[in-house]
């Protein structure tokens, strides 16, 4: 057993990342009971141990509009995140994904703690949104990937990462068995979920004889569902974890995200959706460069989820991708399967926390 007495401040801005900190965190304590966690966190890495300086539910922000409506407001946390760090002697900070709010948090921070020592886990997605962000991230001490392709991306830009492999793969399950149901994953933040719902019924009410499960992030998601959905025979509403209920679907109807990897790594087949406000998509049009917003069908480098975004996420036009999708399920897992053996062997979780241990300050 490793004895430290030392704090670590952490910032995730929502679940997935909240997750992969999780992880961690529950790793190292089994190493080390003596080093703390302070930050940014959601129920997942309190639960593991985590002291909450502010829930990420607060910052539940998402698309370029209205993050800029409050800019104020993050500078604001920024400077208090900061005084906590300082009061607390805090030496080291791990920022976990969400790059538009940690990249300037670790802008502000290095200008007012020069000596802090930063590990970015999960950095920006660069390779969608340009390189401009490169010659900010090569400024951490420490940058770890989860993915292969992006270790191959950043040797290119001469920047020095880890990878170790993929979290996930230490955590799900791979099963080829098929159930009768449709799981529909309307998202975990209430602009995607209040965009996604109402295409969602009208798919449910439109297909009467197929069964549905609509999967909640949360009891509070409830919320965003009008009396309606509690009427329809062929819908159940779930909070279930997904190796629950994972037998008893044949394919997902899921909005774009890391849940979308998640159940991939499980072997069920998905159609992936996402719609966002019309002027994040004009933005994100003019900047992101990728082909593909699923990552597995990134990390795969061709189509193996239909993908329909914006315009195109209608009810109509998922009905249609089900068709295609019913009668190449079986195919789409055995590519699941060869797509889950290139992220490597278990014991991802327990390498990252080793390395991570090894320097914290």
């Amino acid at each position: 057993m490793i004895n430290r007495n030392k704090k670590v401040f952490v910032s995730c801005g929502e679940m997935s990342g909240d997750l992969h900190l999780s992880y961690i965190i529950d790793e190292i304590r089994l190493k080390s009971n003596d080093i703390e966690f302070h930050g940014i966190v959601g129920d997942k890495s309190i639960a593991a141990g985590a002291i909450a300086v502010q829930h990420i539910k607060d910052n539940d922000i998402m698309g370029f509009y209205e993050v800029i409506k409050k800019i104020k407001y993050f500078k604001d946390k920024i400077n208090q995140y900061i005084d906590y760090i300082v009061a607390n002697d805090i030496k080291t900070v791990i920022f976990v994904d969400y790059g538009g709010f940690n990249l300037k948090f670790f802008e502000i921070l290095k200008k007012k703690v020069p000596e802090i020592y930063t590990i970015y886990y999960i950095p920006p997605k660069v390779w969608a949104w340009g390189k401009r962000r490169i010659e900010k991230l090569k400024k951490f001490d420490e940058v770890i990937v989860i993915f292969p392709f992006e270790k191959e991306y950043f040797d290119k830009e001469n920047m020095d990462v880890k990878y170790f492999g993929n979290p996930f793969v230490d955590k799900y399950t791979f099963s080829n068995q098929l159930g009768d149901s449709i799981l529909l994953l309307p998202g975990s933040r209430k602009q995607e979920i209040k965009s996604a719902v109402p295409i969602f019924l009208e798919l449910v009410k439109n297909r009467p004889n197929e069964k549905f499960i609509l999967k909640l992030a949360t009891v509070e998601h409830n919320q965003y569902l009008s009396e309606e959905w509690l009427k329809l025979d062929n819908l159940m509403i779930s909070l279930d974890s997904f190796d629950k209920i994972r037998d008893k679907l044949k394919y997902g109807i899921s909005t774009s995200g890391t849940v979308t990897f998640e159940l991939a790594l499980m072997g069920l087949p998905q159609i992936v959706v996402y719609k966002t406000s019309k002027i994040n998509a004009f933005i994100a049009r003019k900047i992101v460069k990728i082909t593909h917003i699923s990552l597995t069908n990134l990390c795969a480098n061709k189509r193996i989820f239909p993908e329909l975004l914006q315009e195109e996420f209608t009810a109509k036009n998922i009905q249609i991708q089900m068709a295609e999708v019913d009668i190449n399920k079986e195919t789409i897992v055995l590519l699941l399967n060869e797509e889950r053996e290139k992220l490597g062997t278990n014991g991802v979780i327990e390498k990252i926390a080793i390395y991570l241990l090894e320097r914290i300050q």
